[in-house]
């Protein structure tokens, strides 16, 4: 395997089809090593299928490589370099905390069990504790630790937050930033929280339809993109400038979302901001439940 890989996932022309839908359709896109990537899109527009292509856990048509193999014909050697978490509150209700580590120790190869402890060591739980007696933040902690044990290149997680509040899902972004990534893994995220990882990603692919509609950079993002505060005085004239979306406001306002426009000729006519992802999402993926 080449080390120096230019990608880390290479997908061009994907297509996934079912008897009564398309849930891959020609995607294209691909992964720089050393990114935390949301891919980012409404129920039903492919992204679990795009995640089981990667994984190879479903057949495709089309061409993809994942650490320069064929998940296809090569997922067991490349499954030492993934690890994959989805939804972190599940658990075995049974399973004790040394149970759990004992399991993943011994289903994957790049576990390290000491570095699973020293993040153990740091919490309350104990070793002869069930997943039924912790609580969820405790729950959220023993994930953390078997995940971040794993020192594994690609880091899937679908979903991962579901189900847990607030304060827990921004404690397990926060050890994924500090306890867990660096410049030699990738993480690759599926959230509908789109607010809550918008800080962590350095970039965004977008999916509805099986396409890919948006593959950017995070700092593309504000170059590209402005949204304009407009009053009733200065809408007409911004609607000239051609938003792709508008949305109304209380007390005459309206928001609306330019792409490419420069932002000095936007600027005359109201207050200028830099998109929310979520505004952004919304704009984008517009019609997609009509």
């Amino acid at each position: 395997m080449n080390a120096a890989l230019d990608t880390v996932v290479s997908a061009t022309g994907l297509r996934k089809a079912y008897k009564h839908n398309t849930a891959l359709d020609n995607a294209c896109f691909a992964i720089a090593p050393g990114r935390i990537v949301g891919l980012i899109g409404p129920n039903g527009a492919g992204k679990t299928t795009a995640l089981k292509a990667l994984l190879g856990l479903t057949p495709f048509e089309g061409e993809l490589r994942v650490l320069g193999m064929d998940p296809r014909t090569q997922r067991d050697a490349l499954m030492n370099d993934v690890c994959f978490i989805a939804d972190v509150a599940v658990l075995p209700r049974w399973i004790r905390v040394k149970e759990a580590i004992d399991f993943v120790a011994g289903v994957h190869p790049r576990f390290d069990r000491a570095r699973c402890e020293r993040f153990l060591a740091n919490t309350k739980l104990q070793p002869k504790q069930r997943v039924r007696e912790l609580s969820k933040g405790m729950v959220v902690q023993l994930h953390l630790a078997l995940v971040m044990a794993i020192d594994a290149r690609i880091l899937v997680l679908d979903e991962p937050t579901l189900g847990l509040d607030i304060l827990y899902r921004k404690e397990f972004y926060q050890r994924l930033l500090e306890d867990y990534f660096d410049e030699q893994k990738t993480i690759i995220i599926t959230t509908h929280q789109v607010e809550e990882i918008e800080h962590i990603l350095t970039d965004v692919l977008f999916i509805r339809d099986g396409k890919i509609v948006l593959d950017t950079d995070m700092d593309s993002v504000s170059g590209r993109y402005t949204e304009l505060l407009a009053s009733a005085d200065t809408l007409q004239a911004a609607r000239e400038l051609g938003p792709i979306d508008e949305r109304s406001l209380p007390f005459g306002k309206t928001v609306l979302l330019f792409d490419g426009v420069e932002r000095s000729r936007i600027a005359a006519l109201g207050e200028t901001r830099n998109p929310g992802l979520a505004d952004l999402f919304v704009a984008i993926m517009k019609g997609t439940y009509a």
